[in-house]
């Protein structure tokens, strides 16, 4: 048993502001040593992402308390029995959808989650069963198999992703979470050709992401669409061709041959639709609440051909794909850091928190 010192949501849906109501906890706890196919890791950096406010404000139920944060990288410390092919002192990724490897989502293109991870990661547990956390003998959850915002995590053996040691770790982190996710629809779903425009809906670090991702290709055209005018700034700096807003979009008859909608609303959901060209792909890659519906026309998606497609992590497969964006970015070719707006300790969470919800922060990197 370890004591670590973690950020734990104790409550959801607290009252805004956060630095006010403070829902988050930075507290000491006690951490079991990994079991068989689990690795102990030394937390260096984890990013701050939507999917975690999602959890703080409510919109995601999950069982609490729960020591939060899944965009994270760190180094190896210890390895639980049957693990072979990692060392200690290892630079790792941790990702936040465990797997089976045996099921047929396991084994297929990176389109479905595993369902014994989506299960592990909706109970707050790990995916050898139950919970390695305890504070005053009392169970604490884990957020999608990582609680990485925390100073050591246990996690399963097929959340890790090595990489080599002259990635920083908070570029490490953020091509975790944000470039697999992001980049991973560009790559995986878009299937770009030169001279394809590219509109990305929701200038976050996802859709921002998938903007200098899609930018790494040859003869590709970029729109940002955004209703934050401050977000243009971002998406021009980092390389987009155009920056307009939702109603400037429309108004103008702006089209892309691929949009990646990357708001995690039904708004955002419906520009995106909106906005797709005749023939073209429209890739969902944002979770808006649950119990929300979108009003599309069936008419428009048969009558010009257009399709949508949605994709969970960018479709994609961490083992494979974590190590092409890390040479991506090893070339010159991937610009992660400009999805970095700060580096911060993790006593700022709740702050953290707010800049997020406020739309004034795109990937505040917690630095250990």
């Amino acid at each position: 048993m370890r004591e670590i010192t973690a950020a734990v949501l104790e409550r959801a849906a607290a009252a805004r502001p956060y630095s006010t109501s403070r829902p988050i906890s930075v507290c000491q706890l006690e951490l079991e040593s990994p079991g068989p196919g689990e690795v102990l890791v030394k937390i260096e950096a984890a990013s701050v992402c939507h999917s975690d406010l999602s959890t703080v404000d409510g919109s995601r139920i999950r069982p609490l308390p729960m020591v939060i944060g899944h965009e994270v990288a760190g180094r190896v410390l210890e390895l639980g029995d049957g693990i072979d092919d990692l060392r200690v002192e290892d630079r790792v990724v941790i990702t936040f959808m465990p797997r089976c490897g045996s099921c047929s989502a396991c084994s297929g293109t990176g389109q479905e989650p595993c369902a014994a991870g989506k299960g592990a990661n909706g109970r707050g547990e790990l995916m050898g069963g139950g919970t390695r956390l305890r504070r005053a003998g009392e169970p604490v959850m884990h957020h999608l198999g990582v609680s990485g915002f925390a100073t050591h995590a246990v996690v399963d053996r097929s959340c890790l992703v090595p990489v080599p040691s002259d990635v920083p770790a908070d570029v490490a982190a953020v091509i975790g979470c944000a470039v697999l996710t992001g980049g991973g629809a560009i790559l995986n779903v878009a299937r770009l050709v030169p001279g394809m425009r590219v509109a990305v809906v929701g200038v976050g670090g996802v859709g921002l992401a998938a903007i200098i991702t899609a930018l790494s290709q040859p003869g590709i055209e970029v729109a940002a669409i955004d209703a934050d005018r401050g977000k243009h700034e971002v998406a021009l700096r980092a390389g987009a061709n155009v920056a307009v807003t939702p109603s400037e979009a429309i108004k103008t008859g702006l089209k892309g041959d691929v949009v990646i909608e990357a708001v995690g609303t039904v708004r955002g959901f419906e520009t995106a639709v909106a906005s797709t060209a005749a023939g073209g792909v429209t890739v969902a890659v944002g979770l808006p609440e649950p119990s929300q519906a979108a009003q599309i026309s069936p008419f428009s998606l048969v009558a010009d051909g257009r399709s949508i497609v949605g994709s969970y992590l960018g479709s994609s497969v961490p083992a494979r794909d974590i190590p092409i964006f890390v040479e991506m970015w090893r070339e010159g070719r991937l610009n992660v850091e400009a999805l970095i707006t700060s580096r911060i300790a993790l006593s700022a969470i709740n702050e953290a928190m707010d800049d997020l919800a406020d739309g004034k922060a795109l990937r505040q990197v917690i630095m250990f």
